[in-house]
């Protein structure tokens, strides 16, 4: 089984150790990293109306913000031993920066990889920018 290395799962820690949850008590953190090796850590983020910012939403937000438009590699850690993938909202995320080679591997709690997948696994036939019409 592939490892993944102590500094992204060291991120993940402090990302999570980090998330605003007083409703779920269920924090995630996610590192977004880009074909350059940039990485762009993100947690979830609850408010009274339960519209929250997912873990993978924040994340993806920071590489943006930073002019990045490309994803490698998504790393994703909920707060138990259990997998814990990305919402549909956030696949639709990651497909828009996404390439066929993009992997996204999902964390235990403990830092230990449980499964990794590909964007065509985790979103089949997904629907993305280039279904729309030309700018």
């Amino acid at each position: 089984m592939d490892q993944v290395s102590e500094e992204i799962v060291q991120k993940l820690f402090n990302a999570r150790a980090n998330a605003y949850v007083p409703y779920s008590n269920h924090p995630v953190a996610s590192v977004m990293v880009t074909p350059d090796g940039q990485q762009f850590a993100g947690t979830n983020v609850e408010v009274a109306h339960y519209k929250g910012l997912c873990a993978e939403a924040s994340a993806i937000s920071a590489m943006v913000t930073a002019g990045q438009r490309q994803l490698k590699t998504v790393y994703v850690m909920g707060p138990a031993d259990h997998l814990c993938t990305p919402c549909g909202d956030c696949r639709q995320r990651i497909r828009e920066f996404a390439t066929p080679e993009t992997q996204i591997k999902v964390l235990s709690g403990r830092g230990e990889l449980l499964k990794t997948y590909t964007m065509e696994a985790l979103l089949p036939d997904a629907f993305g920018p280039e279904q729309l019409p030309p700018r």
